[in-house]
Order: C-alpha cells, then structure tokens, then sequence
C-alpha cells in the first residue's frame, strides 16, 4: 500500500475495478433476495447515510493532502530564502572562507533542485548522501571560522548555515509527511460499503445501467486527484522549485 499511492493512475484504475465488482456484487445479492416496501425505506435511509459520510470522509482526506502540499511549497520557499540569505553572508567571512563557502553553497543548490526534480530513487540516494556531505562541509567551514574569531559578525554566518541545514530538515520531514495507510484503507471500506448498497438498493434495468458507473467513476477520480496531490514525486500536481531554480540563476548570474 506504501508503494502503491505513489501511483496516482494505478490508485485510479484499482478504485474504479473495485468499486465496479462492489456494485456488482450488491446487484447479484439483490436478486436472490427482494426487497419489500418496508425494506427498501430503510435501505435508501442507510444508503443516503453512507453516502454522506462517504462524502464527508473524501472531503477530510482531501483537505489533508491539499495541507501537506501547502506545507511542501512553504518549505521549498523558506529553504531558498535560508541559502540566499546564508550567500550573502558568507561575505562577513575571512576571504578564504567566504569563497569556499560561496562555492559550497553553489553545489549545494544544485542538489536541493535535483532534490524536488528527480523521479528516480536511485538517482535520490546520491543527491541525499551528497547533500549530507555538503552539509557537513559547510558547517565545517563556519564552525572552524568562527572558532578562530568568536565575533557577533561571524555568529551571523553561523547562525545562517543553522537555517540552511534546518530548512532542508524541514522539507524532509514535509515529504515524509504523508496521508496514513489506515486512513486509505478506512476510506476505501467506505466506498466498497457505499457501492454495496448502491448495487443492492439499485435497479438493473437498461435506463439506469450507465448510472451505476457514475458512483464508481467519482469516488475514483476522487482517489485519483487525493494520490496526485499527496504524492510528492509522481502525478500531474507536484511542488515545482521555482524558488530555488531562481536564486541558482542569480548565483550564476553574479
């Protein structure tokens, strides 16, 4: 299930079979069993009942994937902001440090956009053991720095790089932060329950036969548009760098 709602058209494809078997199913037990007057009141009350928290459960879940979205494009913004803002004081540095730390936080944007870019996981290891690597340079570099001159102008420098290495720690953690497996299987359970009742309470005759495909059809664009946005790497709807693309043009500008 972990890998699975990485694929936004195969969560698509999934929900549409099982909901269609669901409706099926209902429809084949309808006709062992008819349903009296007195029943079918009661089958609509429930359907309608299921139906609605149906909705309301989707309506949650949506709102939970839109939020970590939100949350990914903040981070990608402050994390751009922690590194310009890091270059430019990298300038209160002795000479020596300053370049180096320039030149360091040069290749370490290139990786944070590799970072939001690549679809590959293997290609996703590299940039995350390089990605380390430079961090742990760069601190090295302003540690050592301010070590030899424990000044409040080079505590500036060193409290910049704290906000670089934090702002990637933070966009970690927002692309880990994902919809709960159980919170998939829940909702699904609903829908499966919905098309049930659907399916049972429904009739098969040749007028409403197109009709009985437009619950399954919702509830699996419903499925796809939540996968596509909770995603981070896969889909239609992704977090573009268009903040870090941008201060890596100005660097190379200057």
């Amino acid at each position: 299930m972990n890998k699975l709602r990485d694929y936004p058209l195969l969560v698509f494809t999934l929900t549409l079979i099982s909901m269609c078997i669901s409706e099926w199913i209902g429809s084949f037990f309808r006709k062992k069993h008819s349903l009296e007057e007195d029943e079918r009141k009661s089958l609509e009350v429930i359907e309608a009942a299921t139906l609605t928290l149906l909705g309301l459960i989707i309506g949650f879940t949506f709102s939970m994937a839109v939020s970590r979205y939100d949350q990914r494009k903040n981070y990608e913004e402050e994390e751009a902001n922690a590194i310009g803002t890091e270059y430019v004081r990298a300038e209160l540095l002795p000479a020596t440090d300053a370049a180096r730390t320039k030149a360091l936080l040069q290749k370490y944007l290139d990786q944070r956009v590799g970072f939001y870019e690549t679809h590959d996981d293997r290609q996703l290891t590299r940039i995350n053991v390089y990605t380390a690597q430079l961090q742990s340079e760069l601190w090295s570099v302003v540690r050592a720095s301010a070590a030899a001159q424990p000044t409040p102008v080079n505590a500036l420098a060193v409290s910049g790089m704290n906000d670089v290495l934090n702002s990637q720690g933070y966009t970690q953690a927002a692309w880990w932060n994902r919809i709960p497996v159980a919170a998939w299987c829940l909702m699904a359970t609903i829908a499966i329950c919905s098309n049930l009742l659907v399916g049972y309470g429904g009739s098969r005759t040749k007028g409403h036969a197109v009709l009985f495909l437009v619950l399954p059809m919702v509830v699996a664009i419903a499925f796809l548009l939540i996968a596509d946005i909770d995603s981070p790497r896969r889909g239609l709807i992704l977090v573009h760098p268009q903040n870090l693309e941008s201060l890596s043009e100005s660097f190379h500008a200057h």
